[in-house]
């Protein structure tokens, strides 16, 4: 997947079709300063712009593959296309998670994108370790790498009520504990 060409055209198609979105996953690790490895692009977009995304998707050749409540996912025509997947932003949670996404530059200030925080990447990231079991590991390094990266301006007590939601309070200590003694 060619990230830059990519996201330089989801981002234009987002501000003319005023898609409300916001990076996730992956990508937004490392524009929050945890870099690793990734393959697709994952975004947060609210549930009312999801005909507008639809649009832009397939204006830009791509097939939509799954759709549920919470997500869909496309696939590019080809590999510079690559795969897109998108949360619903329709809980009351998931909206104000992308009221308050940050705008991040990336390239060296190139394209700049808009991102959930890092405390907000986290929650997804505990979502997935309560309901994914397969991908536990990944996911749990990804939330070590994203609070070291960030501990100086990490809010704490979001990042706990992530974990309270989904009944993690012991696995938040210890995370917590292990992030601080770094």
């Amino acid at each position: 997947m060619d990230f830059k060409f990519v996201l330089q055209k989801l981002i234009a198609g987002f501000a003319r079709l005023n898609i409300r979105y916001a990076a996730a996953g992956g990508f937004a690790l490392g524009a929050l300063g945890a870099a690793r490895l990734t393959k697709d692009l994952d975004f947060l977009v609210h549930q009312d712009d999801l005909a507008n995304l639809d649009l832009l998707m397939t204006s830009l050749g791509y097939k939509q593959y799954f759709r549920s409540e919470n997500i869909t996912q496309y696939e590019g025509e080809n590999v510079v296309w690559g795969w897109v997947d998108f949360i619903h932003a329709f809980r009351p949670l998931a909206v104000q998670m992308l009221a308050e996404a940050l705008v991040k530059p990336v390239w060296g200030g190139e394209v700049r994108i808009r991102v959930l925080r890092p405390e907000d990447v986290i929650g997804l990231k505990v979502q997935a370790l309560a309901n994914n079991r397969a991908k536990r590991a990944q996911d749990a390094v990804d939330i070590e790498a994203l609070a070291l990266a960030n501990q100086e301006t990490l809010d704490w007590e979001r990042v706990a009520k992530y974990y309270r939601l989904f009944r993690l309070d012991s696995e938040f200590e210890e995370m917590k504990r292990r992030v601080q003694s770094a």
